[in-house]
């Protein structure tokens, strides 16, 4: 009877419905991350239009009080009714930079004025953990140039700058914030990943200082054998935290059968986080 039930658990109908639990977890794991994504991105947009709308409101607040003034010095004597003071456009312009600021405080950007211009603070985070800080000085006269900053060499600051920082900052740093949590997202899953699936893991992770390509080898049981997997994993996108290009093999002779299961694990590579997709593996082995 145990020889029947080893070889049922090992036949092909088995192996089969192996990979749909798989499939089946790996989809339900991508739907509630998608879900809670955009709950995320809702309330960050909701939140972002109100501080558009205040600055807006307070735009006009300024405008108001602008020809109220102009109206009373028409009324009155001396002093150009088609020009506003210096003050009244000087305080104008320190209200809307604040109030720009509060608005990248939303997407983990926080800044404050300095005597040279604006030091910025990129805040990265990873399902609800935040994770690095990186801070930027930019000086604002006579144009907008970086100081000093602490972002790392190999994320592509001097080509964003070129491309954005003149002429359009709050694009510039929104597409810096996205590369920063990006790094930040795969260095997190690869840390994940060997800090808690150690004993799965067949010899060293490597992988380069952006974590853009990831290489190792894991074991997958099968009947009394175990047989080690190579995975490659490439991040095309460096605004991403899911690879784009997955590869994994058998790298020893195995059951035809394991191609198949190599398959379903390069699918949940693509479309799961990294120690997500092994999580499942473990899930699906004590199953």
């Amino acid at each position: 009877q145990g020889k029947m039930e080893e070889g049922k658990a090992y036949s092909p109908h088995g192996l089969f419905a192996h990979l749909e639990m798989l499939e089946a977890r790996a989809h339900e794991a991508d739907v509630k991350e998608e879900e809670a994504k955009q709950q995320e991105e809702k309330l960050a947009r909701l939140k972002a239009r109100v501080q558009e709308l205040t600055l807006q409101r307070d735009e006009l607040q300024a405008k108001v009080d602008l020809q109220q003034k102009r109206q009373l010095e028409k009324e009155g004597v001396a002093s150009d009714p088609a020009q506003p003071s210096a003050q009244a456009v000087l305080e104008w312009k320190i209200k809307r930079v604040k109030a720009m600021l509060q608005v990248f405080c939303l997407t983990g950007i926080s800044g404050k004025l300095t005597k040279q211009g604006v030091c910025f603070c990129i805040s990265t985070a990873y399902e609800g953990t935040y994770l690095d800080s990186y801070y930027l000085d930019l000086l604002t006269k006579p144009e907008v140039r970086i100081l000093r900053h602490s972002i790392p060499i190999f994320i592509p600051l001097e080509q964003l700058a070129k491309k954005y920082l003149q002429t359009d900052i709050r694009r510039f740093l929104s597409v810096l914030s996205n590369h920063l949590n990006a790094y930040a997202a795969r260095k997190y899953q690869a840390d994940q990943l060997q800090e808690h699936f150690s004993d799965q893991i067949e010899g060293t992770l490597q992988t380069n200082s952006l974590c853009n390509l990831l290489v190792f080898n894991y074991n997958v049981p099968n009947k009394s054998k175990t047989f080690p997997f190579n995975v490659r994993l490439l991040y095309g996108d460096l605004c991403s935290s899911i690879p784009t290009k997955v590869t994994v093999s058998c790298t020893s002779e195995a059951p035809a059968s394991l191609a198949e299961m190599a398959a379903a694990h390069s699918d949940l590579f693509c479309h799961v986080a990294l120690h997500k997709a092994f999580r499942s593996f473990s899930d699906a082995g004590e199953s």
